[in-house]
């Protein structure tokens, strides 16, 4: 019997692409020269956004005499015989820079066209000048690899799909521009927000996302453990609760942009995470709290895209100039249902025309869900343009004050934009003895299996015992705005959204 010798073990490279494998292997290849792939620091003197407005025009071939480093990833490169190009990319701002035999030496030329790649970052220290062609470039003395990309780039012939951008949201930001413009569109639009309210006087403020009771709007929480002290809590789906305290004691105008979460399906509008501006204003009514959000989202769209009048990536046009009518709830469900709705409509007629009209309706609704659902149903993709949608039913408003004139409904709003919903906003509930009531009413329908319905919160109502004055709130989606602004879905406006695990 002869023995065989074991074969050696696989490694982790032997199953990698081609692509990966090469740099991996100049990895190795440049540890084992004694060069540093990944260095600590470089003599960076100036960033490429510095040396563009320093240099706004250059004649072609100019030379200025001004030694700079500069740092970026390489983004194109073209490498000839005693010259080499390269484009480097640093915060969105891009700069050529050339490698020449003449200026670095035969080696470092060498060492150039072997050991880098698309994607690794670079230190490049050189004279600025213009290139025969005019481009402002940087022509190297000495140039270092700063952080070796082992991974290829996506190629610009061969788009990532949807669920590959997200998914590798990096990637997406490193190759496609529109990635980069959605977060300074962002950025944009919430320092307008913050600078608006700050404007009138308000506090930002942050408040638990971590909740013992479930309350602030009726949705399906996350629910989780509480380990040091053994409690299932719930991560927030609203932060009303808290910024309502806060008006209690004594902030009048208050305001927190944060994370929510809501347990529910996911689509082009809805996300289980997502970031939402709540305000609340003392001595405000919902009318009041309207005029602000319109100039909230003025302001922001000027700051984001430039104009309260625009065309968005997808062709709509958007215009959020002007005031913004507001139209009510029960009119325009009436008028699309042929048939008049009004706080008084039977549960059994709501059901009934629902049914006429093929809206599927849940047995355990009541009767202003089935009345919200009609209007959801006939009514919302007919909304252009900003518009106030107002005065809905009290039985789903567990947190807002009766209308002061109509019975049987609420001072309440949703702001539509282009048929999407964007915000909500009430003249707020303040009385402790109704809003006990209002809880009750919600732990019935809870305990009915209604798992959306709010919990009796008792230290909301031992807040309120204190004295709230009336006050006006908002709830206003960022990411939503977002979509207000750009036409993309709701994954693209967030940076980070959360998909399935492969």
């Amino acid at each position: 019997m002869t023995s065989q010798s074991p074969e050696p073990p696989a490694t982790e490279s032997d199953d990698l692409p081609e692509q990966l494998r090469i740099r991996r292997e100049k990895r190795e290849r440049l540890i084992d020269d004694g060069i540093e792939p990944y260095v600590v620091a470089v003599a960076r003197t100036r960033s490429l956004a510095e040396v563009r407005a320093a240099y706004p025009e250059l004649e072609a071939g100019q030379e200025t005499g001004d030694k700079v480093g500069v740092t970026g990833r390489l983004i194109f490169m073209r490498n000839t015989g005693k010259l080499c190009f390269g484009t480097l990319r640093e915060g969105g701002i891009e700069l050529q820079v050339m490698i020449s035999l003449a200026k670095v030496g035969e080696e470092s030329l060498a060492r150039w066209k072997s050991d880098v790649d698309l994607g690794d970052h670079i230190f490049v220290e050189g004279e600025v000048i213009a290139s025969r062609r005019g481009e402002l470039s940087v022509m190297a003395d000495s140039w270092a690899i700063t952080a070796k990309a082992i991974r290829p780039l996506p190629v610009a012939h061969k788009a990532m799909n949807e669920e590959t951008r997200i998914r590798q949201r990096y990637a997406d930001l490193i190759v496609r521009p529109e990635a980069r413009q959605m977060v300074q569109t962002r950025g944009q639009a919430i320092t307008s927000i913050r600078g608006t309210l700050g404007e009138h006087g308000f506090i930002e403020v942050e408040t638990p996302m971590l909740q013992a009771v479930q309350g602030g709007a009726t949705a399906r929480p996350f629910i989780t453990e509480y380990n040091a002290y053994d409690v299932d809590v719930f991560l927030r789906i609203a932060p009303e609760l808290y910024l309502k305290r806060c008006v209690v004691g004594g902030i009048d105008r208050v305001f927190e942009i944060g994370r929510n979460f809501r347990n529910e399906g996911a689509d082009s509008t809805h996300s289980p995470e997502f970031v939402m501006l709540e305000f609340y204003q003392a001595y405000a009514d919902y009318d009041d709290v309207a005029d602000l959000s319109r100039e909230i989202y003025q302001n922001a769209a000027e700051a984001a895209v430039g104009a309260q009048k625009f065309t968005r990536l997808d062709g709509t046009e958007i215009d959020l100039s002007g005031e913004w009518p507001k139209v009510s709830l029960y009119e325009m469900a009436s008028e699309a249902a042929g048939v008049r709705l009004t706080p008084e409509t039977s549960l059994d007629e709501l059901r009934s025309v629902a049914e006429k009209h093929g809206i599927k309706v849940n047995p355990a609704w009541i009767a202003g869900k089935v009345l919200e659902e009609i209007f959801e149903e006939l009514c919302k993709d007919q909304l252009r343009g900003p518009i106030f949608v107002r005065d809905f039913p009290v039985d789903t408003s567990p947190l807002v004050r009766a209308h002061r004139s109509i019975p049987g409904v609420v001072e309440k709003w949703d702001l539509y934009i282009e048929g999407m919903e964007c915000g909500t906003g009430y003249s707020e509930l303040v009385d402790p003895v109704i809003q006990r009531e209002r809880f009750v009413e919600q732990a019935a329908q809870r305990a009915g299996g209604d798992v959306e319905a709010m919990q009796i919160d008792e230290d909301f109502l031992r807040a309120l015992e204190y004295g709230m004055p009336p006050t006006g709130g908002v709830g206003l989606g960022i990411d939503r705005m977002l979509q207000t602004f750009t036409g993309r879905g709701i994954r693209e406006t967030i940076l980070f959204p959360f998909v399935k695990p492969e």
